[in-house]
């Protein structure tokens, strides 16, 4: 077996394996903050893990693109899972006992002061 085969099949393998644990976590977790976390990290460490496990089978000019993919997801997750986190929050979809610091309710309070 040459080592570009090996290296690429458990690229692909384990890229596929933190895409069905996040899914997983996505469905079976409690609430909106620990899904976010499931739908973020894993997703985005699998697609990066099945990118390189493609690009090393793939020529360089080839594989450039797949590190802007890449690239994407990983500046786009965060602030997606940032901005529905907050909406989920306004919303009172968060339960607030399950937070360790609750920043964001002091911040929705001094904004609602200066609009007072």
């Amino acid at each position: 077996m040459n080592w570009l085969n090996l290296i690429s099949a458990v690229c692909l393998l384990g890229g596929a394996a933190s895409c069905l644990f996040g899914a997983i976590g996505l469905l079976t977790f409690p609430d909106v903050a620990a899904r976010l976390q499931a739908a973020t990290k894993p997703q985005t460490l699998g697609l990066i893990l099945v990118l390189i496990g493609s690009a090393v089978r793939l020529d360089v000019r080839d594989a450039s693109g797949l590190i802007l993919v890449g690239l994407f997801q990983a500046l786009t997750a965060p602030v997606l899972a940032q901005l529905v986190g907050r909406a989920a929050y306004r919303a009172g979809s968060v339960r607030e006992e399950t937070l360790d610091a609750d920043d964001l309710a002091k911040r929705i309070e001094r904004e609602r002061g200066r609009t007072l």
